[in-house]
């Protein structure tokens, strides 16, 4: 292993080629999640519902892996795009959910026009944005957004970062996990010109502990 590697400096590259790498296993590992997870499924229903009551329109599902999210959020009636860092996880999302339109595209500098969405969904994908990045991360998401459209964050919550080295069928991987507290990322959320409605940790099939934490664009 090269030692003068800089995970900051490598870290996108690392979580594409990681999520490639593992795109088929995960997609299995994933599929039945939300069967098993009635807590975060009330969460989407209520983003659901904030969607419509702001007025509507699309939504992105940002890291959204293989799409599972972004199909449930379909079926709840939402207009969705999903966006992924990984070429392979959105070719099998393309291919497991072909009704819906899923783009290779990082959140970090999300392609999209100023306040054109009326929702986004960062669904444990703030988990491989390094602390030196989120805030700019934070600052895209709020551009994206129309004023009053809401924002839902699923995360593993604590205060630590793990190299992962494995997963998802043994395959290899090489990325960081950071785990947030929940009160601290509402700080930043608050910052970043964010209103913060609610936040709640959980244990369940998606994470022994994690966390969702639900905000909105502030009004203009």
């Amino acid at each position: 292993m090269d030692s003068t590697r800089d995970p900051q400096q490598d870290w996108l590259a690392d979580t594409r080629t990681s999520y490639d790498t593992v795109a088929a296993s995960y997609t299995e590992f994933v599929r039945d999640l939300l069967d098993r997870t009635p807590y975060e499924r009330a969460m989407l229903a209520v983003f659901a519902e904030a969607v419509r009551t702001s007025g509507g329109g699309p939504v992105a599902d940002l890291g959204c892996g293989s799409g599972r999210i972004a199909a449930h959020l379909h079926g709840l009636g939402l207009e969705v795009l999903g966006i992924d860092l990984s070429p392979a996880m959105v070719a099998l999302a393309r291919r497991e959910h072909p009704g819906l339109d899923f783009r290779v595209g990082s959140m970090t500098a999300l392609d999209l026009p100023d306040a054109s969405m009326a929702g986004l969904v960062a669904w444990y994908a703030l988990i491989h944005v390094p602390d030196t990045e989120l805030d700019r991360t934070l600052a895209h998401f709020h551009r994206v957004l129309r004023p009053s459209a809401p924002l839902l964050l699923a995360f593993h919550a604590g205060a630590e970062s793990r190299l992962k080295t494995e997963g998802y069928g043994g395959h290899p991987m090489r990325l960081h996990v950071h785990l947030r507290d929940p009160d601290a990322l509402a700080e930043r959320l608050t910052a970043a010109g964010f209103a913060v409605e609610a936040r709640m940790t959980l244990t369940s099939a998606e994470s022994t502990h994690g966390a969702l934490v639900v905000a909105r664009r502030a009004a203009a």
